[in-house]
């Protein structure tokens, strides 16, 4: 048996480690709240700089196109001078930071990590919003995920024991999507979808196919029954019939827009090579064709295209080809040209394009729910992560009766871009942050702290 002493040190050591359990808790809850506070100020920074946009263009067309051919070569030379590490969206430096343990280097020493520093974040805030005021057609939300990553590392960073850097980030990156999107659970299935690798591509594929097929069969018997009732409209078998045709044209559609911009980043080709000896000279071609792009549009392209989306989604039906085809060029000129800004707002964008133009050359379908569907299916075809894609618009339109379509939409989306792009856009460009650069460093150790490519999102 053991002494009173001996049975109070014990106490005394369980209460201590509770005790230190409690404030490393009560740290990542202080550093989330002080994220997604900067989450929301970018949000609003992003909504001012477009508005200022807006403003400046009235009456004056030849101001936006001239815009686009000055700022794209200008945020591109600014990113290489102040933070190489804030080009493109910033997803691929997350989930290429989160493959280093625990803030460790190659030969286990500690590393200042750019890709997921303050000095990074600070420059992609400014970048994206310079951008923005330019007209470029980017998105903030994916700049957001590595912006909150990179302040829950910060904020972390003194805690000994608990969450592992990588859990960190991981939970950085799905609080940005949170945040961005409001939408909390699209957060959580990013995380495991695309930062975590933890859920089998092959499981993914079974999970989803299980759920439609169980949707279409309890449709078919049972009819659009809701357990407690129905709360909205109900989806038919046009929704169904419109999505597995979407899911196929906007799948194709995003992987094309997937490949283009992998090969111009992380390809071996003559473009990508001439791009990385002459990386200001090629946004500033990546700004003429973003330019020509809005002319051609009627000035649809500018910006992150969320209201254009939202008009469509509020009945304001167009035929939908100038946005989906000039948004599709105007944010691969943006994304390829290597400039800080993220792809998700412009994708949907460029899907509601896409699911207007179905709805007008199908009158049998809904316009809301083509518009819904497009953009599930063309951000699934992009970033090849249907689950995220199709909760994204769930959280977004709150309309159950689209469950089951998006979900078939999503993953025939992902299948038909998988047959044009392979390798998923995000993991491809990942793969040049996490390179090897011991060489790099020994030559030259004041740059060691540059870990990221220099040119662009994903020059190795």
């Amino acid at each position: 048996m053991s002494s009173p002493l001996e049975t109070l040190g014990r106490q005394h050591k369980l209460v201590r480690l509770r005790a230190r359990r409690s404030m490393r808790t009560g740290a990542v809850v202080a550093a989330a709240v002080v994220a997604g506070a900067a989450a929301v100020g970018f949000a609003k920074l992003c909504d001012a700089a477009m508005a200022l946009h807006a403003r400046m263009i009235v009456g004056k067309v030849w101001l936006g196109p001239a815009l686009l051919v000055v700022g794209m070569p200008l945020c591109v030379w600014l990113m290489r001078r102040l933070a190489p590490a804030s080009a493109g969206s910033g997803i691929p430096q997350v989930i290429a930071a989160g493959e280093i343990g625990r803030g460790r280097g190659l030969d286990g020493e500690k590393i200042h990590d750019e890709r997921v520093s303050i000095r990074t974040a600070l420059v992609k805030i400014f970048l994206a919003a310079l951008l923005l005021v330019c007209g470029g057609s980017i998105g903030r939300e994916g700049p957001t995920v590595q912006v909150v990553a990179a302040v829950m590392v910060f904020l972390t960073g003194w805690l000994r024991g608990g969450p592992g850097r990588r859990t960190l980030l991981i939970a950085g990156g799905a609080a940005g999507v949170s945040a961005a999107f409001n939408t909390p659970i699209a957060g959580i299935v990013f995380a495991v979808e695309e930062l975590a690798r933890g859920f089998d591509k092959r499981a993914n594929t079974v999970v989803i196919l299980a759920v439609v097929s169980a949707g279409v069969a309890a449709y078919a018997l049972g009819g659009n029954y809701a357990y407690f009732g129905d709360m909205s409209g109900s989806a038919g078998w046009h929704a169904w019939l419109s999505a597995a045709l979407i899911g196929v044209v906007s799948g194709v559609a995003g992987g094309l827009f997937s490949r283009l911009m992998a090969a111009v980043l992380v390809g071996d080709n003559p473009v990508r090579r001439w791009k990385d000896a002459r990386p200001v000279r090629f946004a500033m071609i990546c700004g003429v064709i973003a330019a020509g792009a809005a002319v051609l549009s009627g000035g649809v392209t500018y910006g992150a295209g969320y209201a254009e989306a939202k008009s469509l989604l509020f009945g304001h039906y167009a035929s939908g080809w100038g946005l989906a085809a000039g948004k599709w060029l105007a944010t691969l000129s943006a994304a390829a040209s290597g400039a800080p800004g993220g792809i998700f707002a412009p994708s949907l964008a460029t899907g509601a394009g896409l699911g207007a133009l179905f709805a007008h050359l199908a009158p049998w379908a809904g316009g809301r729910e083509a518009v819904t569907l497009g953009m599930a299916g063309y951000l699934a075809g992009v970033v090849q992560a249907p689950l995220t894609s199709a909760v994204i618009l769930m959280e977004m339109t709150r309309d159950p009766g689209l469950v089951g379509p998006l979900l078939l939409c999503t993953l025939i989306a992902k299948r038909c871009s998988e047959a044009v792009a392979p390798v998923p856009l995000y993991h491809a460009l990942a793969r040049a942050w996490t390179r090897p650069r011991r060489r790099a460093a020994r030559q030259a150790p004041a740059n060691l702290a540059v870990s990221g490519p220099v040119s662009g999102e994903g020059t190795p």
